[in-house]
Parts: C-alpha cells; sequence; structure tokens
C-alpha cells in the first residue's frame, strides 16, 4: 500500500472497522447494564461478535470503552427526549415518552459509569457538552409540562432525574435483574406523582440540577 493510501486509511477507517466498533460498544452497553462495568472483555468480544484483538484494537483501555459507553447512552437519550418534543402534541404525554424511552436507554446504567474513573486521557469538554445537551434538552419538555399547567410547580428537574435513576438502576450479577420487567409499571407510578394537579404535599425543597451536581 502506498503512503498515501496508507494514510488515507488511517484518516478514513473502513466501514467494517467502524461497524465493528459500534457492535462492541453496544455490546458493552448491556454488559455493563448487566454485570458491571468490570465485566472482562472476552465476554464483551463474544457478545459482539469480534476477536478478542479487534476488541483491544478500538479500545486498548477498560476507561476508554466505558467513556464511548457514557457518550452513547447520553446521545441517545437527548435524541428520545428531541423525539418526544417534536411528535407529542400534549406537554406531559411528551415528558411520559421520554421517561419511558429513557428507561429503555438504560439511563440509570450511567450512575455506576460515572461514578467511576473513565481515565484522564479522555476529552472532558464532549463529555460536559453531550451531558449539557440531554439537560437542555430535558429541561425543555420539563418547562413546556409546567407552563401548559400539567406538570406540578413544587417540583425541579433534578426530582425528576432522581426518580428515573432510582427507578431503572440495575443492580448488577444479582437475581434482581429479573425485576426489569416491573419498570415501565413503576415509572406510571412515578409519573401520575408529578402530574398536576398536586394531590400530596412534598417535604424539602424542588431539587435542581445544581443540586444534584454538588453531590457528585
Amino acid at each position: 500500500m502506498s503512503p498515501v493510501a496508507d494514510t488515507a486509511v488511517r484518516r478514513h477507517p473502513r466501514a467494517d472497522a467502524l461497524r465493528n466498533r459500534e457492535r462492541i460498544v453496544a455490546a458493552a452497553r448491556e454488559m455493563f447494564v448487566e454485570h458491571g462495568a468490570e465485566v472482562p472483555f472476552d465476554e464483551i468480544a463474544r457478545r459482539a461478535g469480534v476477536g478478542n484483538a479487534t476488541l483491544y484494537r478500538h479500545f486498548p483501555e477498560r476507561s476508554a470503552l466505558i467513556y464511548e459507553v457514557i457518550l452513547l447512552v447520553l446521545s441517545r437519550t437527548t435524541e428520545r427526549a428531541h423525539e418526544a418534543a417534536a411528535e407529542e402534541a400534549d406537554a406531559f404525554a411528551a415528558l411520559r415518552r421520554f421517561v419511558h424511552a429513557a428507561a429503555d436507554e438504560r439511563v440509570g446504567a450511567l450512575c455506576g459509569l460515572l461514578s467511576g474513573s473513565i481515565g484522564r486521557d479522555h476529552p472532558e469538554l464532549e463529555l460536559t457538552a453531550e451531558r449539557a445537551r440531554l439537560d437542555e434538552a430535558v429541561q425543555a419538555l420539563f418547562t413546556r409540562a409546567q407552563d401548559e399547567g400539567r406538570l406540578r410547580h413544587d417540583i425541579a428537574i433534578g426530582d425528576l432525574v432522581i426518580g428515573l435513576s432510582q427507578l431503572t438502576r440495575p443492580l448488577p450479577g444479582t437475581a434482581c435483574m429479573n425485576l426489569d420487567r416491573f419498570v415501565h409499571r413503576h415509572l406510571e407510578l412515578f409519573l401520575d406523582g408529578l402530574e398536576a394537579p398536586a394531590r400530596s404535599t412534598l417535604p424539602g425543597s424542588a431539587v435542581t440540577m445544581e443540586d444534584l451536581r454538588a453531590t457528585t
């Protein structure tokens, strides 16, 4: 291969290499949810349908793979928020649709991943920007529902995030994984408590995203 062709390959990965990378990240996302972030790489490779060498070529360090999974979940969850906002005329229906979609994306699994170290060599600005996109999209759904009188006013977006995270957070490697089939049922109970008019008086004050950031 000529130097020019070699440079082109390195700048523009082949389609099969990109597909392998996507399969690895998708498989890792599933297995991190099921077994935690320390699941063996060979198990991830087997789930992805690639060889160990292919996995290590794309992700020589575990922290790099965790980082890509976090970005994937954040990005996909943001898209679910935009879709709900664009396609649902009723503000609370849009918020309800997003909450269930975020549960399917397994956004609760991010709590465990973000609490660990993802290394110092990854672009923190990229992660910060992706989180900001998600915060903005969810805040828009939240504000719209409150402005239309469909969402109680004694709560803030942090209350929504906490409830969603608690109800969708997995318990890796335990028999409780079969409780997943009840998630959407209990999300409906949670959403009923958010809808206006309020049916109870809440203790404490509304939780903001700033409050959540201060505790992580």
